[in-house]
């Protein structure tokens, strides 16, 4: 999952993004409307968590942009306008949840982890695929019924495969959904990454590479072919 957090207060904005990143959460901060704005035009997010009152165009400008571009993304507006007014205008503006300062930042995990979990309609909370089950809340994944300690960026990797029900993702969208803007796109890093994952979760090797377009959980067929080929 990548978040936008759009915030005027950089230490809180960091500190966010710290909390996220250990849930295996991949952010990056805007601290005015138009660096807001801006990264949403280049980058594809899954929830952007937007304060009302920045410099620039206000959170409510930059919601009612997303609102309008109808790419569904789900809003949580983190704000300390707290009356009930505020409240409403909010949710009329298209978002989707609202958060008053001071906050738990649990509870922000919580709320965020609710809208992808919305987002997614069918998609349910525990994921499994091919013998794998993965817990995006308790960040636990099982092979097998076989416990699996991950990294949070091997984690974050898994969560972005499994999700895509055996479809193939290539590494730039996993470098986009796992790794945050300041990830160099001409490093190894998801390559390196996938190598070690695929260690972690042992053998049968469950996740294939599909050469030139990117990488897939394997099918049990997929599975039985790489077995029969060894014997």
């Amino acid at each position: 999952m990548r978040v936008l957090i759009v915030e005027d207060e950089l230490y809180m904005a960091e500190a966010i993004r710290d909390g996220l990143r250990l849930e295996a959460i991949a952010a990056d901060i805007a601290g005015d409307g138009d660096t807001a704005l801006e990264l949403l035009s280049v980058n594809a997010y899954d929830i952007a968590v937007l304060d009302r009152d920045i410099p620039g165009p206000s959170g409510d400008e930059v919601a009612e942009r997303i609102v309008a571009t109808g790419s569904g993304m789900p809003i949580l507006m983190l704000t300390a306008a707290d009356r009930l007014d505020d409240k409403a205008s909010g949710f009329q503006l298209g978002a989707d949840d609202y958060l008053t300062k001071p906050f738990e930042l649990r509870e922000l995990i919580l709320r965020i982890r609710a809208l992808d979990r919305r987002r997614a309609h069918i998609r349910p909370p525990v994921r499994e695929i091919a013998g794998l089950r993965l817990d995006p809340f308790r960040r636990e994944v099982y092979r097998d019924d076989r416990y699996i300690a991950l990294t949070r960026k091997q984690f974050a990797v898994l969560e972005v495969l499994v999700a895509a029900e055996g479809g193939v993702v290539s590494a730039e969208e996993l470098l986009e959904r796992a790794w945050d803007e300041n990830a160099d796109s001409f490093t190894n890093a998801v390559r390196i990454t996938v190598s070690a994952l695929r260690k972690r979760l042992g053998e049968p090797q469950i996740i294939a590479t599909v050469p030139g377009v990117g990488y897939r959980i394997a099918t049990p067929t997929d599975i039985r072919r790489e077995g029969d080929a060894g014997a």
